[in-house]
């Protein structure tokens, strides 16, 4: 199992919000670019990347950060948070991204998806993010009458393999992951390379996740509180 150490970017900052709410924001390193140093320098080999503005606006405030990140390490990148076109894929393909996470707008237009994914292949990833097994779009605001399972089973029929899937529930609670959701999603759909996202806040965790099947899985709030010590995360994933 891959594990990807979480950098979430506003205003140039490192930050986390709680269960995607922008008023409970954390500021955890005014130097991203040195935290993907350090992250790198305890072992890690790939990092999840979201830019928080992006995600808001359409637009990618923060290119020049993940560029220099991409630049200055040899880190996997993975990039996502409001990419609604192909210029913007272009331009984060371009900056050194490994890989480009598309959420809202893939979901909701299957032709961008379609396009996207003709054009790069492997290097796209799906993002779907759920809230009572249905995807919730736009940061959250937005529940859509869609189940996720059914969704998913869809988006492998199109040929797509990396999904990042979030328990919205979970993300940023500390409270632990939703190992059954992560396991009903391989059982169903054993094609898709599964990324768990939200809730790792133990070794014990990562233990779970990885027996489950997951193919990677994102560490975020818990490395910044201390809860879950990276060095001791990687080698629980990699054992």
């Amino acid at each position: 199992m891959i594990l990807l150490p979480a950098i979430d970017l506003y205003e140039g900052k490192a930050v986390r919000l709680y269960q995607g709410d922008y008023r409970k924001m954390t500021v955890y390193s005014e130097h991203p670019v040195e935290l993907a140093r350090k992250i790198e320098a305890a072992g890690a080999s790939a990092l999840h990347v979201v830019d928080l503005e992006g995600a808001k606006s359409g637009t990618t405030p923060n290119l020049s950060v993940i560029e220099e990140i991409a630049e200055e390490t040899n880190l996997r990148v993975e990039c996502g948070g409001g990419i609604r076109s192909m210029e913007t894929i272009t331009d984060y393909i371009n900056a050194g991204v490994s890989r480009v996470i598309l959420g809202s707008r893939a979901i909701e237009d299957e032709d961008f998806l379609k396009e996207a994914f003709a054009q790069y292949g492997e290097r796209i990833a799906v993002g779907v993010d759920a809230k009572d097994e249905k995807i919730a779009v736009h940061g959250w605001t937005k529940i859509l009458d869609l189940n996720v399972f059914d969704y998913l089973e869809h988006a492998a029929a199109l040929g797509i393999q990396n999904v990042i899937c979030t328990d919205i529930a979970r993300d940023g609670a500390m409270q632990g992951t939703n190992v059954p959701f992560y396991q009903n999603i391989i059982a169903r759909i054993p094609a898709l390379h599964v990324i768990a996202s939200g809730g790792v806040s133990s070794l014990n965790d990562l233990r779970a996740l990885k027996e489950a099947g997951c193919h990677g899985a994102i560490l975020g709030k818990a490395m910044y509180t201390g809860a879950v010590d990276l060095k001791a995360a990687l080698k629980e994933v990699q054992s």
